[in-house]
Formats: structure tokens, sequence, C-alpha cells
């Protein structure tokens, strides 16, 4: 969620008014070897990049199927992306993956039973693409266990997006209101989200270990 550092938390209330510091929209990794699935391997901390780009160049098709794999050190993920509920979100996602924004970053925010946050160049919360969307989500949206959503500060307006997104992995309702846009669901690789959810401290939200992305891969038709 752009501009500001992420907030800490100390409770779950807390966390649903000041969620999700994304990057400002200011847009190598290291040598890694990944182990098996939800099996995380020891890897450096990549090196922060500065990339920013113009609004995207249309990707996905409204209501195209399409599914982004996301390779990290711990293991691939599936997202099956929303294209037709969020078509601008989804199609930027994309967009970003197949320029390789996302090759050597990081999940620089890690709350246990709560999200994990990648998608920043800077590795520190506060970068972006250079450009956003915004596609504000329906007011009746929840954010479960396994959703995929992007992340903003608190004074943009709901559906603003960069790079950064999270994925839910509290265990039922992580308690947000309905203003992060949604990009999709996680429908394969689950445990692996689930290992890297344990992988973060509870009372400062840093991860514990580097946790990086290594390739967002796209499919689509």
């Amino acid at each position: 969620m752009p501009t500001a550092r992420p907030w800490l938390i100390a409770m779950l209330a807390l966390c649903a008014a000041a969620l999700l510091a994304c990057g400002d929209d200011d847009g190598g990794a290291a040598d890694t070897e990944t182990g098996a699935e939800g099996e995380c391997a020891e890897v450096e901390v990549p090196a922060p990049k500065d990339e920013r780009f113009k609004a995207p160049d249309l990707v996905l098709r409204r209501g195209e199927t399409a599914a982004a794999t996301v390779e990290t050190s711990c293991g691939s993920f599936v997202i099956e992306l929303d294209t037709k509920g969020s078509p601008k979100t989804a199609n930027s996602f994309a967009f970003l993956a197949e320029q390789g924004f996302y090759d050597g970053t990081v999940f620089h925010r890690i709350a246990p039973g709560f999200v994990i946050q990648g998608g920043d160049p800077k590795g520190d919360g506060t970068g972006g693409p250079g450009y956003s969307v915004t596609e504000a989500p329906p007011q009746d949206t929840t954010y479960a266990k396994g959703l995929v959503a992007m992340a903003k500060t608190a004074v943009e307006p709901p559906g603003t997006s960069g790079s950064q997104f999270f994925v839910v992995t509290a265990p039922a309702d992580a308690g947000l209101p309905p203003d992060y846009a949604v990009l999709g669901e996680v429908t394969e690789g689950t445990d692996v989200v689930e290992a890297i959810g344990e992988l973060g401290d509870p009372a400062t939200e840093q991860p514990l270990q580097p946790v990086t992305i290594d390739s967002v891969t796209i499919e689509a038709g």
C-alpha cells in the first residue's frame, strides 16, 4: 500500500483501520535454490530496484481466464486472476509480471495469521511501479483466507494500487474494510503461502528470514 511504510499492528482491529502501506509510486536478486514445496531456501536479501513505467499496455482482456504462478524461495503458488471483477487490476499485475518487475523482490511484510505482502521493488514498503490504477471493490467484499488484493495507503481512494500485493493468511475473514482492489485467489500452493506466513515476527511484521519472489509467470487464454 504506497508512500508510508507498513504500520505495525497490535491487534486485528487496528490493522483494519490502518492496514497495508504500499509503495509510493516510485518504484539483483541473489542466486537462490528453491527447495521442495513449502520448504524455504536460505537466500540473501536482493538489492533494491528502481524501475518506473507508464500506464500499462493491454495484456489481459476482461473476463479472460488467466493465472499467475509466483515462484518463491519457499516454493510456488498460483493466483487465479479476477479479470472479470477487477480487469484493470489484473491487467496491471500481468503487465508488471511480463516486464520482470517482480523478479528479485521480497515479501517485506509478514504478519502471521493475517497477511503476507510483497511486490515492492525497494523492499521496504515504500516502492511502486511509477503509476497507479484505481478499481474500487464492491462494498460487500470480504478478505478471506487465500484472497489476493492490492495494497494502498490510508489516504488513497479505495481500490488504488501500484505493484504491492498481499495474500490473506487469516484463518477466516481478515476483518478489512472493502478498500483494497481484489487481484484474485490462491488456487494452488496454499502450503507455500502458509509456510511464508510463519516466517514473520508478530510484533514487528518483519520477516524472520528473507523470502524472495524469483519470478511471476502469467498464463492466459
